[in-house]
């Protein structure tokens, strides 16, 4: 466990040397711009990897339960584009517009859910089976052509998930309130274990870790100040990832996806609502995937045929590099966020570097196919 935790800091910062000195080479030696490590380029990162990121959080609740979802990507691409459809072609207000699909969303993959606890069917197959499905919709939808997302006053609230960018000082002002978030939620958890007679961290490590964090939140600020400011799809991101650690952590729904994943059978006898508990994770995941739909729909700046093609693959391998197990029972929101984060720089670096799209295709493939090595490794080891 100790190696895993390393794993992902020390990938982290390899992959992102490798494509620094590729790429700002002449800028270490003044001789011109950052194009890697400039403000431009770390903002678009972060808006690139906010959507990864919530995707990667709905994935992760599935995967929780030993369950598995491939029609996510599909699904990105149909619901962006039912939403662009009716905002832009049928003149629907945006909010909406986004509220059906978010609907539309809702009711497809709590159906997926439903055949699969009901009826016994491996979720492998129905949702490979949702995967064809949703992009024949989606093709459907868009009538095979391009629905521009720019168009006029309705695109603002569409449009606006992507390139909206907070004002300096309310991306000063959220970091500071998320470092005092931060020491407040620490205090009250340290009291708390106490209470129990539950072992604590040391005091100064407990310090330490809140100044790391606290820190690096208002670094991210200020150089995303030095772009536009902190863009809008890092606060939604954000609110996923607080809502699912908050499920995940803190409720008998959340405990109860880890005991489905770690023994379905004895979660059963123990007496989880198994069916309740594995229909809602599968809501869930539509709500993040209607989340993803709009804003990857938004920064295409249009719905076209190709929208969330191997999104899917993209989650999976940021929950199993993150410590997810595909078998279930073990994961944590920290470790999603941060294998999005590593796969979001390097499909950013590749495409900085004009890598071939064959090439991009091995890289992805080779490091989904890692991760669940790793994962399996670990997996043996614990055992």
């Amino acid at each position: 466990m100790r190696l895993q935790n390393l794993a992902m800091p020390l990938g982290l910062i390899a992959v992102a040397a490798f494509f620094a000195l590729r790429l700002d080479r002449g800028a270490l030696f003044g001789d011109e711009a950052f194009v890697f490590l400039g403000p431009r380029n770390l903002t678009q990162l972060i808006v690139e990897f906010s959507i990864i990121g919530t995707l990667a959080l709905g994935m992760f609740m599935i995967l929780l339960t030993g369950q598995i979802d491939l029609s996510v990507g599909s699904g990105v691409g149909l619901i962006g584009g039912v939403a662009a459809v009716l905002v832009f072609q049928q003149d629907w207000p945006a909010a909406a517009a986004m509220g059906a699909a978010l609907g539309v969303a809702i009711m497809l993959w709590t159906l997926m859910g439903t055949l699969i606890v009901r009826q016994r069917i491996p979720s492998f197959i129905i949702t490979l089976g949702g995967l064809l499905i949703f992009k024949g919709l989606f093709w459907l939808v868009i009538q095979n052509s391009t629905v521009p997302v720019s168009r006029g006053d309705q695109s603002n609230l569409y449009s606006l998930l992507t390139t909206y960018y907070l004002p300096t000082y309310m991306g000063l002002g959220l970091a500071l309130a998320v470092g005092a978030l931060l020491a407040v939620i620490a205090w009250h958890s340290r009291a708390a274990r106490r209470r129990h007679g539950l072992p604590v961290r040391p005091f100064g490590t407990e310090f330490a870790l809140w100044i790391g964090v606290s820190a690096a939140t208002l670094a991210l600020v200020i150089i995303c100040n030095h772009f536009r400011g902190v863009p809008l799809t890092l606060i939604v991101l954000s609110g996923t990832a607080a809502m699912v650690y908050f499920l995940t952590r803190h409720t008998p729904f959340g405990r109860y996806l880890y005991a489905i994943g770690g023994n379905e059978e004895a979660a059963l006898l123990s007496g989880v609502a198994v069916n309740r508990v594995l229909i809602g994770a599968y809501l869930l995941m539509g709500v993040t995937v209607a989340l993803t739909g709009f804003m990857t729909t938004a920064y295409s700046g249009a719905a076209t045929t190709t929208v969330g093609d191997l999104m899917e693959l993209d989650a999976i391998a940021a929950c199993v590099i993150g410590g997810t197990a595909l078998k279930g029972g073990r994961g944590s929101v920290g470790g999603v966020i941060f294998g999005a984060l590593i796969m979001t720089t390097l499909l950013n670096g590749m495409t900085l570097l004009a890598v071939a799209p064959e090439t991009k295709f091995i890289a992805r493939g080779v490091v989904l196919t890692l991760a669940v090595w790793m994962d399996v490794g670990f997996g043996r080891a614990k055992t």
